[in-house]
């Protein structure tokens, strides 16, 4: 994870770009990683970091609106299915869109293969079925970085703050 001159997150990166960053001199480890993995070369070696800092300040534009995608509306579902509580495959229309239904935050919602075949275009009230949450636009600091990670490092929880758990 990169992190901002003041500790702030900016973004999870891979790994070759980390090393770049530390060797070039524009970032600094805050943490190892926990596996203690070391890259070596001709001339050196570098231990792998888990989080990094950049040595001075960036500033990050300010987007009021998270963008609906299907990897951060799985994230926000937790990969369960709004109707079942299964393990959730695709993205389902609440409203269906041939329906009227819109592509919004507020209507689409995480489901199971099995659930998505048999709601078809139908609403929920046709079926009698309830709904587990309501959806809605995810909300938090850092909610963009974590919305495309599978798996966060432990060591990064301290950085995101409370909107992580």
């Amino acid at each position: 994870m990169l992190l901002n001159a003041t500790f702030e997150p900016l973004t999870a990166l891979p790994l070759r770009r980390a090393i770049v960053l530390l060797v070039c001199g524009k970032a600094e480890v805050v943490h190892g990683d926990a596996a203690g993995l070391v890259l070596h070369s001709a001339t050196g070696s570098v231990e792998v970091p888990s989080v990094i800092r950049l040595r001075t300040y960036v500033r990050v534009p300010y987007r009021a609106r998270v963008p609906l995608t299907r990897a951060a509306l799985m994230h926000r579902d937790r990969f369960r299915c709004a109707y079942c509580g299964g393990r959730a495959e695709t993205i389902d229309h609440v409203v269906p869109r041939s329906r009227g239904g819109t592509h919004t935050w507020e209507n689409c919602v995480a489901c199971c293969a099995r659930c998505n075949h048999r709601k078809a275009d139908k609403l929920l009230a046709e079926l009698g079925w309830p709904l587990r949450t309501m959806p809605t636009a995810p909300r938090g600091r850092h909610w963009r970085l974590l919305a495309g990670l599978v798996d966060a490092d432990p060591l990064w929880l301290p950085y995101l703050g409370e909107t992580a758990a």
